[in-house]
């Protein structure tokens, strides 16, 4: 299942409180959802400025969300199309949907899909490259401030279409040949970490599959005998082939319309894992003609557990939100120094802009904003979101702590940290860790004491 053995887990977790837990004992609850389109315009970047800005659209990006209210203050749970929401934009965000809404900051748990054809928004990156006259470009400030605006508008809009939220259900089904570690053993039996989204390498494809959850999990919200939402989630990078200007939602977007398309009255909505070590690239050549046979297999999942799903009564519903700090990355090259010298003199425009993206994540440390790990628990049953590119043994550990219930976990919530890998990862030099991760070692010990204080009952 994963590296980190039970002893190792319950020896991590030692860290603060619970911040903002709330519990209300056969809660009358209710469910509202909705629904933003978020499409970037032609011209975005994409990726952080990574690959090719947006060329054309080749289907709409959109924002799902669903408000429950019934506790003290509403609870919001929002998935966006877009490849990262990072520090003061995932603020932002969090802030406008909360004031919309009547609730606080903590209580709205956002997380992107990741989908690389699609925005990073980050606003002091943004903001220093502007300063700075860079070439590099994150994400156009303007259009950012438009779209948070018209989803916390959404937001609010839907209150007066409530429903009661009376049941919850959990179903799963295994995805077959999606998903793959990026480690993988070579044939001298050497660690290699660059199985990628697409590989076309032979003997990369031939490794065995590696650690993953190979559950697809759903989690739905009803209404007596009628469904209202299910969020569908499973642990991948939702990428078939990217980087050629293509805005779209990728295979995840195609198997969540498939299923809209058959059941037009339930909102699907997709989320993705812990998935910044998991991609599709032992199923995936990067070919365009493998997205839709990968959509097909991601399509099959979420019906299958759609049709197992188990619907329990609602009897108890509590929020938890688990305050994180992490440390930033204290190695030379991501030093207070060097990154603002590599953001004015890094000739390549994506290497400003990851000095950039550096500078806003060591801003926010040095101001001492911890990340939201956060959950709603309903007994039988409990939603987890966890931070950015978070490796997927961290999902299985969070399911390991919680085996009579159903955990489904959401990644890529506050994206700033970029990876957060375990300690393996780093003691066998992961070539992914050279750049997009701003973080230290020994987070995983961090991460798995949150992971149990924000599912202890």
């Amino acid at each position: 299942m994963s590296i980190i053995s039970r002893r190792e887990f319950l020896a991590a977790t030692a860290v603060a409180g619970v911040a903002g837990a709330v519990t209300a004992d056969a809660p009358k609850l209710t469910v509202s959802t909705f629904t933003v389109e978020v499409t970037p315009p032609i011209g975005h970047p994409c990726m952080g400025g990574g690959i090719s800005p947006v060329k054309e659209i080749v289907d709409p990006l959109y924002t799902f969300g669903v408000v429950i209210r019934g506790l003290d203050k509403p609870v919001v749970i929002v998935a966006v199309d877009w490849c990262e929401i990072r520090n003061d934009a995932y603020d932002r965000w969090r802030e406008a949907i909360a004031e919309a809404v009547g609730t606080t900051r903590e209580r709205v748990m956002v997380s992107a899909l990741h989908q690389h054809d699609t925005p990073i928004a980050d606003l002091t990156a943004q903001k220093l490259l502007e300063a700075a006259k860079a070439k590099g470009a994150i994400c156009d400030l303007a259009f950012h401030e438009k779209t948070v605006k018209r989803v916390a508008a959404a937001a609010k809009a839907c209150l007066d279409k409530a429903r009661p939220l009376t049941h919850v259900g959990v179903g799963q089904a295994e995805v077959k040949d999606v998903a793959s570690n990026r480690r993988y053993l070579d044939e001298a039996g050497v660690p290699r970490y660059n199985r990628m989204s697409a590989s076309r390498d032979p003997k990369v494809r031939a490794g065995e599959v590696g650690t993953i959850d190979s559950m697809l999990k759903s989690f739905s919200l009803w209404d007596g005998d009628t469904p209202i939402v299910v969020f569908n989630a499973y642990a991948t990078h939702p990428m078939s082939f990217y980087g050629k200007g293509g805005s779209t939602a990728d295979f995840v977007g195609m198997a969540r319309r498939l299923r809209q398309a058959e059941d037009p009255k339930t909102l699907q909505i997709y989320v993705s894992g812990c998935s910044g070590n998991v991609t599709a690239g032992k199923f995936n050549d990067g070919s365009p003609d493998n997205r839709p046979v990968l959509a097909k297999k991601m399509h099959a999942a979420m019906k299958a557990a759609w049709e197992n799903t188990k619907r329990t009564p609602v009897t108890e519903c509590t929020f938890r939100s688990v305050p994180l700090k992490l440390e930033a990355r204290s190695d030379e090259a991501f030093s207070e120094e060097e990154l603002t010298k590599q953001l004015t003199e890094n000739p390549k425009p994506f290497g400003q802009c990851l000095a950039a993206l550096g500078l806003s994540w060591l801003k926010r440390v040095k101001a001492g904003q911890p990340v939201d790990v956060c959950c709603l628990d309903f007994g039988h049953a409990a939603y987890l979101l966890m931070p950015a590119e978070s490796y997927v043994e961290f999902q299985l550990m969070a399911q390991f702590a919680r085996p009579t219930a159903g955990v489904v976990v959401a990644g890529y919530g506050e994206s700033g940290p970029g990876y957060i890998p375990t300690e393996r990862a780093w003691k066998e030099s992961d070539g992914n860790l050279t750049d997009w991760c701003w973080v230290n070692p020994g987070s995983e010990a961090l991460m798995l004491a949150a992971i149990k204080k924000a599912l202890t009952r």
